[in-house]
């Protein structure tokens, strides 16, 4: 899948889980829906981009939660 793509959908999540008044909740769900319903490779190449592209593109609160949440992703 074209990381493009990836960001668009991990930003869409990360939309949803926006209005969360605890930022660490918000980011711990971010990664959890990332983890539950998105496939190996997809989460691989989300992982990549952050780690070489400095997560371009992605909401700010997405990247830190890919970051953050990395080993549990991968």
């Amino acid at each position: 899948m074209k990381t493009e793509r990836l960001i668009v959908m991990a930003n869409q999540i990360g939309d949803f889980f926006e209005s969360y008044p605890d930022a660490e909740l918000a980011k711990k769900s971010i990664a959890s829906h990332i983890k539950n319903f998105w496939a190996q490779n997809m989460r691989q190449q989300l992982i990549r981009h952050v780690l070489e592209n400095q997560g371009a593109g992605l909401h700010a609160k997405v990247s830190e939660a890919i970051r953050e949440h990395q080993a549990s992703l991968a």
